[in-house]
């Protein structure tokens, strides 16, 4: 279990400093534009794989569940460093340590 742990949290750094990196280049585009820039998910997605973003378009497609489609929309509409952001804070939190219980309520310490 502690092993399932640390993968979480260190799938959530990766991500957390992937999602800096990309709010540095929409800062950076930004700045180049003189305007608000926010590279939206699907973008980002195209540019590194389109073949995987088309295939999970088409897998939610085939799952014939409206919702599902809309909600893929609208995840793939977010700013990217938005997404990963919320993606590693998630993990992070699915990854963190229990809580001691043992000795919660001792008196006389």
């Amino acid at each position: 279990m502690a092993l399932f742990r640390f993968l979480l949290r260190l799938a959530a750094s990766v991500l957390l400093a992937v999602a800096v990196i990309a709010a540095v280049v929409d800062a950076t585009l930004s700045v180049a534009a003189d305007r608000i820039v926010l590279t939206p998910l699907s973008d980002s997605w195209a540019a590194l794989s389109a073949t995987s973003l088309a295939g999970a378009r088409d897998a939610v497609a085939a799952a014939e569940f409206l919702l599902l489609d809309q909600a893929l929309e609208l995840v793939l509409s977010l700013p990217t460093a938005a997404v990963l952001a919320v993606v590693a804070l998630v993990l992070y939190a699915l990854g963190r340590r229990p809580r001691r219980r043992i000795g919660r309520f001792a008196v006389g310490h």
